[in-house]
């Protein structure tokens, strides 16, 4: 499988301008969250999304932004311990930001992810059942046609151990059958958040479960905000992929990785962009031979 390229919304300092410079080269995805750009990110996709039906967009929801937790106030969707926390996945909650997302962006978002479902400090159990909510309410707004489906955007929620895809497949199975609208998982892969490329290469872990399930995977974080720029030696640049530079050759990392769909990459710079096109898309995946010397080169 060859892996595509995505924008991603986080680090962006120009939402609408990454926005419209990633749809002229060709973007076909683009992920957000209502508390990006300082809660702004859904109101500047709102000015290029709505007329470009060939991109699809995702979002999230659980963290609010101050806008979103006064307005959420207000409607009486979240407590003040809630209000307090910054973040929510009640199914009251869920409910009324996926409709306040449909209604910022202009349309329906093809995929809303529960957004870092392992925050907070309640218990194990709690949080899994707090997830198993969200999927009903999630399952809910599928059925009602307000989205097309939904899944997990996680920084840590796989790392920790709180939960893995069968679980996640199970929990969407009780909320919605056989039936049901759970399509993706995204979660942070780089040579810094190594550890899922090196189980999958031993044909175990996140991206083998998820693959076999027909789940889409999307990497966030794949330069670890610069990080990963750093980390790369030339040395190492030319082991991966000789000739290309740094940051390219981290993205073939990740690009090579068994079951990834789609890289999410956070710039607003055209050339940039054009750089890491040519990383994921045009150049065939590594070998897994070669990922493994590349693996082992690193540590995990």
């Amino acid at each position: 499988m060859t892996a595509t390229l995505g924008l991603g919304t986080y680090r962006c300092r120009d939402v609408a301008g990454a926005a419209a410079m990633a749809v002229r080269a060709g973007a076909d995805w683009i992920d957000t969250a209502p508390n990006y750009a300082e809660g702004q990110a859904e109101q500047q996709l709102a000015l290029v999304v709505p007329g470009t039906p060939g991109v699809k967009v995702s979002t999230k929801v659980g963290f609010l932004s101050t806008v979103t937790c006064d307005r959420a106030l207000r409607a009486g969707v979240i407590t003040a311990s809630e209000a307090e926390d910054n973040y929510c996945l009640t199914p009251r909650f869920i409910a009324w930001q996926v409709s306040r997302s449909q209604r910022i962006l202009g349309r329906e978002p093809e995929t809303v992810f529960l957004h870092n479902p392992e925050h907070g400090s309640m218990s194990a159990e709690l949080k899994i059942q707090r997830l198993y909510e969200g999927f009903g309410a999630l399952e809910q707004a599928a059925q009602e046609g307000r989205i097309r489906a939904y899944g997990v955007a996680t920084w840590s929620g796989f790392s920790l151990g709180l939960f893995d895809v069968p679980q996640l497949l199970e929990l969407a199975i009780k909320a919605g059958g056989r039936g049901h609208h759970f399509r993706a998982v995204q979660l942070p892969l780089s040579i810094v958040n190594l550890a899922p490329i090196a189980q999958a290469l031993g044909g175990v872990g996140v991206l083998v479960d998820a693959a076999a399930a027909g789940l889409d995977v999307l990497a966030s974080a794949p330069l670890h905000g610069g990080t990963v720029r750093d980390m790369v030696t030339p040395e190492l640049a030319e082991l991966i992929r000789p000739g290309s530079c740094r940051a390219t050759a981290g993205l073939a990392v990740v690009a090579s990785a068994p079951g990834v769909g789609r890289i999410l990459l956070s710039t607003d710079s055209a050339q940039h962009w054009a750089q890491a096109v040519a990383a994921v898309e045009q150049h065939p995946a590594m070998s897994p031979d070669r990922l493994r010397r590349v693996v082992d080169v690193l540590g995990t």
